[in-house]
């Protein structure tokens, strides 16, 4: 050929083979995604025939990374991320702990070096960004509590792998790399690599938190007021990709988390829906890339070669990571739908796997056979991801039936799980309950309070369950689906029911209890879906506010105003 032309081919074939793979998994019943991990295999340098840059696709998978980091945070604000920090902070670093301890457990016992062993540990504790987040925005949870502490899990482990990136080369004299000048690391550096590496995320932090919220809103203020769709578009691109490299750069912290914090400042702008409708169509293409990317580095060798240690590799991430993380949540008193579904969130490897497993590798750390088996192992649990969530709901079950006592959704004895006896026998009753206290039940919450209306609100976010009573508010933690929960927040008595979360899943069991408990109660919803807030009214369950109604209903009286 006259020029190179492996950036078309890399996506003539990828997105091609991805296609035909995908539709042939989709028709078996099996998550797309399994077809996309083939079409990389087939194109990947370990099968005959035409074989793709897997340098340059890996370089596609990372833009893929950046834009769905982007739109997560254009949909995640910052008060999500601090409510959840104190079960994502510990619980991210003790399951981190944990499967490290399980993957150097095993490397040694296969004759491996103590360095080696780490690295192939750390390999199998962190989760790939894009199963995760895909995962999460399939099922529809990724708003939700569930979706909160699984998103803040990860940035966790975001941060906890930029530090070892950067400690990894500066330790390996110590870990025992063979290369001559890999001596042993000095105290004194060490602490001063470590103290520099933390300076610059939190650097990075703070001029995302005081100079990107002022920024980057005003960026697209300016550039909607032009008109332009396609500048529009443009400007999302450039701010998520632009500051994602920049902050790499600068700051030495991940693609994903600096767009991840573009993301979120960015989400300050009135125009943050119209930017993430902009970037799902890319953000869609470039994870596809990233699966394909992912099969493209899997020798299938590997399968029949060291089948004992592929099967034991995955147990850990399946397995290990799993019941780590569940453990951990219901330490923290959790419901147990929350645990099993982080569990199953983090029940694969990804990037930073990849990343490492090469870091490793490349400073004789890791043997080439632990880094097949990270690649196996990724394979392998991103393309049985899907069922782990299938399963939550059978498992769910099963433990209920089998623990019948302790599978609550809280201890009896959880102070936050019923009102303290003062609060319980307040001379003013009970007159509405509150069903969540995010952005809108705050603001529900602050009227009634001005109203002087006494009310309980119910929400299944612990930390904000205990701000609340720490600020004079009646509050009760739990899932409202449950009768014992919403007799604790006194809906026998109540007048008024308001249903607040943000998704849908589970309001009808909610209305179900609450008018079995209390069938006079009046029951006023928010939801999104216009078939369900038609369903609702016409079985008289509840008052339905649809946020595209009321925006319309409002625009159109403010419109009727002007013009009379």
């Amino acid at each position: 050929m006259p020029h190179d032309v492996s950036l078309i081919a890399i996506l003539a074939a990828g997105f091609g083979l991805a296609m035909i793979f995908g539709f042939i998994a989709a028709r078996l019943r099996m998550p797309p995604l399994v077809g996309y991990l083939l079409a990389g295999i087939v194109i990947g340098p370990a099968t005959p025939g035409f074989v793709a840059d897997v340098g340059l696709a890996g370089q596609l998978a990372e833009i893929g990374v950046m834009l769905l980091m982007f739109g997560v945070g254009l949909h995640f604000s910052l008060e999500d991320l601090m409510s959840v920090r104190r079960i994502a902070v510990p619980g991210a670093i003790v399951q981190i702990a944990v499967a490290v301890a399980l993957g150097m457990g095993v490397a040694l016992w296969w004759g491996w070096s103590p360095g080696g062993a780490l690295v192939f540990g750390l390999c199998l504790s962190v989760t790939s960004t894009v199963v995760l987040l895909r995962a999460l925005e399939t099922r529809g949870i990724l708003s939700s509590i569930n979706g909160n502490i699984a998103v803040g899990w990860l940035i966790v482990e975001d941060l906890v792998m930029v530090l070892v990136l950067v400690l990894l080369p500066a330790l390996s004299g110590v870990l025992g790399a063979p290369e001559a000048g890999a001596a042993p690391a000095d105290s004194g550096a060490l602490w001063q690599t470590l103290a520099i590496t933390l300076a610059k995320v939190v650097a990075f932090i703070a001029f995302m938190l005081l100079v990107g919220r002022r920024v980057l809103p005003r960026v697209l203020w300016f550039v909607a007021r032009t008109g332009s769709q396609e500048l529009f578009t443009l400007s999302v691109l450039a701010v998520a990709i632009g500051f994602a490299f920049g902050a790499a750069k600068l700051f030495d912290v991940s693609f994903a988390l600096g767009a991840f914090f573009a993301g979120m400042m960015m989400r300050e702008s009135e125009f943050s829906h119209r930017a993430a409708d902009e970037s799902l169509p890319l953000r869609d293409a470039f994870a596809v890339l990233f699966f394909v990317s992912v099969g493209m580095l899997f020798d299938p060798a590997v399968v029949w070669n060291e089948p004992g240690k592929l099967v034991a590799t995955v147990a850990i991430i399946l397995v290990g990571k799993t019941v780590a993380a569940v453990a951990i949540v219901l330490l923290f008193r959790y419901p147990l739908n929350t645990a099993l579904t982080v569990g199953a969130s983090l029940a694969q490897i990804g990037e930073f796997s990849f990343i490492l497993a090469g870091l490793g590798v490349a400073l004789g750390l890791l043997p080439p056979e632990g880094q097949s088996l990270v690649l196996a192992g990724a394979l392998v649990s991103i393309a049985l991801n899907a069922a782990t969530f299938v399963g939550i709901a059978p498992m769910e079950r099963l433990l209920r039936g089998l623990f019948p006592a302790g599978s609550a959704e809280a201890p009896p004895s959880d102070p936050l799980c019923q009102l303290s006896g003062r609060e319980a026998q307040a001379g003013e009753p009970v007159r509405a309950v509150l069903i969540g206290h995010g952005r809108v039940g705050r603001r529900i919450s602050r009227a009634l309070r001005e109203q002087g209306v006494r009310h309980v609100v119910v929400d299944q976010n612990r930390e904000r369950v205990d701000d609340l009573r720490k600020d004079g508010l009646s509050a009760v933690y739990g899932d409202a689906e449950s009768p014992d929960v919403q007799r604790q927040a006194h809906v026998p008595e109540a007048a008024l029911l308001v249903i607040a979360v943000p998704d849908t899943v589970g309001v009808r069991q909610m209305i179900d209890t609450a008018k079995t408990l209390n069938p006079g109660i009046a029951v006023v919803a928010r939801t999104h879906n216009a078939e369900e807030a038609a369903l609702f009214e016409h079985e008289g369950l509840a008052t339905v506010f649809l946020g595209e109604r009321e925006l319309a209903r409002n625009m159109v009286a403010d419109i009727q105003r002007r013009l009379t």
